[in-house]
């Protein structure tokens, strides 16, 4: 009876030790791009006064690509302190909010896509997709080549 408790106790702490090793990376505002939190006009009104560049995510939350974007690439470090001092990225959830009125002037062919903006809103690169290999690393190289 006891070994069956021990081995019992056991388990659950392994079990416990394992699934809490396998949680994915989340953005805790430590690292990674820091989204923008207000509308797409006042992210392009702060990239203005900021001189900066815009990167605009446009995702839906049925996406799988773009749930794999924020929670393993989007949390890079080295591409957040790029993004962060170069870009205001915003996170547009193309089906809510006020991602349908946007997707109207930003027309999208597939999720994820990478809208890479002025301050004025002019489009200077567009990427659809998630990059195969080293996707962090892709984006940051095509952000390196419009930020200013």
């Amino acid at each position: 009876m006891l070994k069956s408790k021990i081995f019992t106790i056991l388990l659950i702490a392994l079990s416990i030790n394992v699934f809490a090793g396998n949680k994915p990376v989340k953005n805790d505002g430590v690292t990674g791009i820091q989204f923008f939190k207000g509308t797409f006009k006042e992210a392009l009104a702060k990239a203005k006064k900021e001189n900066k560049m815009v990167m605009m995510d446009c995702y839906t939350t049925w996406c799988g690509p773009c749930k794999m974007l924020k929670s393993q690439v989007f949390v890079d470090k080295t591409l957040g302190e790029y993004m962060n001092e170069k870009y205001v990225c915003v996170a547009m959830d193309y089906e809510n909010g006020e991602g349908p009125a946007i997707a109207q002037q930003y027309p999208v062919d597939g999720y994820p896509t990478l809208y890479f903006l002025d301050a004025s809103g002019k489009v200077k690169k567009t990427f659809v997709g998630v990059p195969n290999a080293n996707p962090a690393g892709a984006i940051l190289s095509i952000a390196k080549k419009f930020g200013k």
